[in-house]
């Protein structure tokens, strides 16, 4: 099968047919879809149904997955619902109960539905996210995506100049504190201590300037922490302008593969009477 990429009409994503997810993929395959990523960053496969052993492995195809010895979650190993290697981004338990609302762990995943890039908390940020669409709720839930590099692009000359070598700090807990969340643990809020990235990243791959931002920064070395935080929810509002976004309507079956280096993504509300189950991987980026 050869793969066919196609714009989606007034977005930066792009849809994917000729691929067959749960298969081995050709090398040229692979390259295809290193290259369609570097340019739209967002890639939409429809009708992919796959187990997790199968989304594990067309991940591994893409790159290293990402691993970590400390957690990025509040979740215990002995509540997870997932093999080692995805991430569980259901609002179900580990009995495959809906969560309650006041669940401790629901109501840190809340903070999903801020603007965010996965894993700028940590000190090497994340690659590649793939998200598999196992059961959708019939209304909301849907995902929203930005395009960092057209948010760059759009800034006027002076902010360019002024943001070039700024430098964030990044933390789950400051966007779990963002939501009101401050239910951490001492030994959580260790594990959470805050890194730091450049405001400012180039694509290795193109060369092209991007902002990046998320939910995590809440700090700019050097800064007062009110100014900073005003500053990054000025571009953060200017980078989520309906110019710069897609929004995904999910159909079950759906996998989408984002860039975490050159796009922000956030959930958005649902039903929380109804299940939701998605499931992603996560592929390892490299040091900035």
């Amino acid at each position: 099968m050869t793969v066919v990429v196609t714009p989606i009409p007034n977005a930066f994503a792009a849809e994917v047919a000729g691929v067959a997810c749960a298969a081995p993929l050709a090398a040229a395959d692979v390259r295809a879809l290193h290259d369609a990523m570097a340019k739209h960053a967002v890639l939409v496969f429809r009708d992919q149904p796959m187990t997790d052993e199968e989304q594990l492995a067309f991940s591994r195809q893409l790159g290293e997955l990402e691993h970590y010895a400390t957690p990025g979650h509040i979740r215990k190993r002995e509540q997870d619902r997932l093999a080692s290697g995805l991430a569980d981004f259901s609002n179900l338990t580990r009995e495959g109960a809906l969560m309650p609302a006041n669940d401790r762990i629901w109501l840190f995943k809340l903070a999903d539905r801020l603007w965010h890039s996965d894993s700028s908390f940590r000190p090497v940020t994340a690659g590649y996210s793939l998200l598999s669409g196992r059961t959708i709720p019939s209304r909301g839930g849907d995902t929203e995506f930005a395009d960092m590099r057209a948010a760059y692009d759009a800034l006027d000359d002076d902010t360019k100049a002024e943001i070039e070598d700024l430098v964030c700090e990044h933390s789950l807990i400051y966007s779990r504190e963002a939501i009101g969340f401050f239910d951490l643990t001492a030994e959580e809020r260790e594990h959470f201590k805050p890194v730091r990235h450049r405001l400012v990243r180039p694509d290795p791959r193109t060369g092209r300037k991007s902002l990046f931002l998320s939910a995590h920064a809440g700090a700019i070395i050097g800064w007062s922490t009110p100014e900073a935080r005003m500053f990054l929810r000025d571009l953060t509002e200017h980078a989520t302008q309906p110019q710069f976004v897609y929004r995904h309507v999910w159909r079950p079956g759906d996998l989408v593969i984002w860039d975490n280096r050159t796009t922000m993504h956030r959930a958005r509300r649902f039903d929380s009477g109804q299940v939701r189950d998605v499931r992603r991987t996560t592929l390892a980026g490299c040091a900035t």
